[in-house]
This record gives C-alpha cells, sequence and structure tokens, in this order.
C-alpha cells in the first residue's frame, strides 16, 4: 500500500455508478439527489443521475452496487507523533487502521506522546515543523494528516507564535497540555493567535496525562478559543451543567470525541441542538490516548449520537465531515463539486435490523465499509476494521 505522495491525485476521468444514496456532508442538505459522481484528476467534477450526467471516456469506472457514499471522515482531534506509530501505545499501523475505519483526514492536536517531547520554545518549534513537515511527505495508506501543533507553555512570548505562523504552521496544539492552562494565560494565548492568525484550541476538563492540567469552563469562558477541545473530557468531562454553558457561550466550535465521556457528548449535543448551534458541534477521537486506539471511533461517535441521542443519522455524518472542514478551513469533508474525491462508500452491516444504513445507524449498528477512496485513488477494499457491509463497490476496469 503506497504511503508516499509523489505521485499525488489520480489522473484521468472517474465514474463512479449505481450509488444507493450520497451522504453530502452539509447540515443544509445532508442528502443529495443523485447515483453518480464523476471524478476528474482526483477531484468532484460533477454529482447527479447517471441518465442526466457524462459517463462516457472514463479511465477508471466503479459500480457502487447500491453502497451509500459520504464524504471521508475527519478525525477533528488525535495526537500522531512520528510515521505510523503511537509510542503512548506502542501499536505500528493505527492512521491505516483508521483509515478503514472511513477516516481520511486526521488533525493533530499536539505531538504529546513523544517520549523526552521538548518544552523549550525552540525544541518545541522544531518538533511542530518537523511533524507537519514529515507528514506533508508521508501518508500512511493515503491518509492527510494535519500535523504539527505546538503545545503552549507559559514562558513562550508572542514572538516564538509569530516564528510558528512564519514557518507554516496552521494551529496550535490544547491549551491545557502543558504549564499555560489557566483563564488569564490562556486568554493571551488566543488573543496572540487570533492576531496571528493561528487557529487556537483548548483542552477542557481534566487531566489526561501526568503532566497535563484542569481546564474548567471559566478557563475556556475567558479565553474563548477557536476550537473546545473535547467538551465532553479528554476523559474526564467537566460538570453537565458547565458542558451546558460552554455550549451556549463558548464562541468556539464545540468538540465532542470518542475517548471521553459519552453522557456528556450526549447533553453537548442536546444543549447544542437547543442554542441552535449543531453547525458548531464536531467530532474527533482524541487517540492515541490511554484509552488507547479506536480505528472505529469515528464512526462510533456519529452511531452514538444518532442511536442514543436521536440525531438523525444523515445529519450526524456531517459533524464528523462538513461541520469540521468549515470550522476549521480544510480542503476536505464535503460532497461537492470543486472538493477532493475523499470517499467512504458503507452500508449497513450484514445482518444488521434496520433496512438500510441510515436506519441500522440509528438503531446503534456500526456501518460496514466497501471501499475508501482517497484523492481519486482506492486505498481499501472491504474494511479490515468494521463488520462487512451489506454491499460494496467493485472496480469494473480501466
Amino acid at each position: 500500500m503506497a504511503h508516499d505522495v509523489a505521485a499525488g491525485p489520480a489522473k484521468g476521468k472517474l465514474v463512479i455508478r449505481n450509488l444507493g444514496l450520497i451522504l453530502s456532508g452539509e447540515l443544509e442538505r445532508p442528502l443529495l439527489d443523485g447515483d453518480a459522481i464523476i471524478v476528474v484528476d482526483g477531484r468532484i467534477q460533477a454529482i447527479g443521475r447517471a441518465a442526466e450526467l457524462d459517463l462516457a471516456g472514463a479511465d477508471l469506472e466503479i459500480d457502487a452496487k447500491g453502497s451509500a457514499v459520504s464524504p471521508g471522515l475527519i478525525d477533528s482531534h488525535c495526537h500522531p507523533v512520528f510515521g505510523d506509530w503511537t509510542p503512548r501505545q506502542n501499536q505500528l499501523g493505527w492512521i491505516e487502521m483508521g483509515v478503514n475505519g472511513g477516516v481520511t483526514t486526521l488533525v493533530s492536536a499536539g505531538e504529546v506522546h513523544l517520549p523526552g517531547r521538548p518544552k523549550d520554545a525552540l525544541g518545541v518549534k522544531a518538533l511542530a515543523i518537523t511533524a507537519q513537515r514529515c507528514f506533508q511527505n508521508f501518508r500512511p495508506a493515503g491518509a492527510k494528516v494535519i500535523a504539527g501543533a505546538p503545545v503552549p507553555e507559559l514562558d513562550f512570548g508572542r514572538e516564538v507564535y509569530a516564528d510558528i505562523k512564519a514557518s507554516g504552521i496552521r494551529h496550535i496544539g490544547e491549551i491545557g497540555l502543558g504549564t499555560v492552562a489557566k483563564g488569564r494565560d490562556a486568554r493571551r494565548v488566543t488573543d496572540w493567535c487570533r492576531e496571528l492568525g493561528l487557529e487556537s484550541i483548548m483542552h477542557t476538563g481534566g487531566p489526561s496525562i501526568a503532566g497535563s492540567h484542569f481546564v474548567d469552563k471559566d478557563d475556556v469562558l475567558e479565553a474563548q478559543p477557536d476550537v473546545v477541545s473535547h467538551i465532553n473530557g479528554g476523559p474526564t468531562s467537566i460538570a453537565h451543567a458547565d458542558v451546558r454553558a460552554l455550549c451556549e457561550k463558548a464562541t468556539g466550535a464545540l468538540e465532542v470525541v470518542h475517548n471521553g465521556n459519552e453522557r456528556s457528548a450526549l447533553v453537548a449535543l442536546e444543549a447544542a441542538q437547543e442554542a441552535g448551534r449543531l453547525a458548531d458541534l464536531l467530532i474527533g477521537t482524541d487517540a492515541p490516548a490511554g484509552s488507547g486506539v479506536q480505528p472505529n471511533g469515528v464512526l462510533r461517535m456519529i452511531t452514538l449520537l444518532s442511536s442514543l441521542g436521536g440525531l438523525k443519522a444523515e445529519l450526524a455524518f456531517c459533524l464528523a465531515t462538513g461541520n469540521i472542514a468549515r470550522r476549521r478551513s480544510l480542503d476536505a469533508g464535503l460532497i461537492k463539486a470543486g472538493m477532493p474525491a475523499d470517499f467512504v462508500f458503507l452500508d449497513k452491516p450484514q445482518h444488521s435490523s434496520g433496512r438500510d444504513l441510515l436506519e441500522a445507524v440509528s438503531f446503534g449498528d456500526i456501518p460496514g465499509i466497501g471501499m475508501v477512496m482517497i484523492d481519486g485513488i482506492v486505498r481499501t477494499g472491504r474494511s479490515r476494521s468494521t463488520p462487512p457491509s451489506h454491499s460494496a463497490p467493485v472496480v469494473l476496469g480501466h
């Protein structure tokens, strides 16, 4: 399986036929009318009915066999280090297995699990730049890893963040994983980030590992980061009343993660909906962490929020795709003309009591994945991490 990006996106024309359902990733219109997609040079050219599209002259054709297609899932919160290895669990291949779970883009919240992680300004900048540059050149199973998230420390001045921005880094690591944690200190950092155009994210809840800090609702509300990271705890949650207060008063995106408190995630969903902020709710995993690596973590959160939270399944998928793309300015997460051809072909798992994909998810069944495509390139066939899907696409030929 190719891991480099030298070849770039797929070249030529790809035609996908016989889709049973198209999930757009957009809350405003979560389901698209169509059964075919045309991709040219790795980007979506057209979506619609086969009878109305120009499907001739394809270099590659896929028969979806009635499968649904979703935008590639985005993990809004993960902790890569170097390569496809996590020292926290001493496990190889966790990103590749995440692709098998439908994740095509991962956003680092900080490369904090590196043994002996530097905490001086020069070392922190060097680690972030190295991680970012490495993952620009190395894509496990084709996954797009947006790495390089330097963790703030108290002795960093504004010039450190200016250097980080000038180096091409797009966001900082979680405020709270280093010595910057409490409201006043965190606010100083988020103000600098806003001035410089760096995205800020902030740990919420109890310490995740030794050396990290408790961050409460008042700290978050004083700092007002761009992303309230794991509002449901990473893994220990703040009180449910405080989760609700953040959903009402925090200005940043509201993130729920698999490696958090599941009850608090449901509280956040309810509170976000009541506040009219479903578009601000994002899904991540917070993996790798002490609680492990979960290839199906994003799918599990989609299923949790739908089956126990009562959110329509097609909307739950948006929380792991278009919501993240919009709030975090990513070139991903939507099935729309001009977007990268990052697709997950999925269906209800075999023998589910649900009649179709959406009903199976609403019943609590993890979907089965039949194929994952990134930039128009097939990266997996039937998933190694999900139950077998009821249907699966077939590549017809060149």
